[in-house]
């Protein structure tokens, strides 16, 4: 049976040639380059929690939103924003409201605001772009 399709064989090898070049020869640009790109996700997430109206209702939770620090996930470079206030999970993905009586009854639920899903998604975009513009940048002076 004859085979069909693209291969895309070489693409994959030059592809990990190129990460191999930023991650082992340009260690301090790739990591340069993730401190930015984590600093860019976070405004987008304080920026999204404003604007969902989370302000209001949730004490520090905006000034509680960090970009983390480097590091290694499955052997590669990573990094994360995340919210350090305990309330942080209520307020995104939503809890029951419980009265104080000693039953305890459910009386509602509040939906939560989803803001770092949101985030993800408004930010993937930019992220892809501005990975390529990193790696364009990588085979200019790796050519050089």
């Amino acid at each position: 049976m004859a085979q069909q399709g693209i291969d895309f064989s070489e693409m994959d090898e030059f592809t990990k040639r190129l990460m191999d070049i930023a991650v082992k020869k340009m260690p301090k640009e790739s990591k340069k380059f993730l401190r930015t790109e984590g600093n860019k996700l976070k405004k987008i997430i304080k920026k999204n929690a404003k604007s969902s109206g989370v302000k209001k209702q949730s004490g520090n939770y905006i000034k509680s939103i960090k970009r983390g620090k480097i590091y290694k996930y499955e052997g590669k470079l990573s990094i994360r924003a995340y919210s350090t206030d305990p309330k942080a999970h209520l307020i995104e993905l939503g809890h029951k409201i419980v009265t104080k009586k000693p039953g305890k009854q459910d009386v509602g639920f509040v939906p939560g605001h989803h803001v770092f899903k949101k985030s993800e998604a408004e930010f993937k975009s930019e992220y892809l772009a501005d990975c390529k513009e990193f790696f364009d940048g990588l085979l200019e002076d790796g050519l050089s």
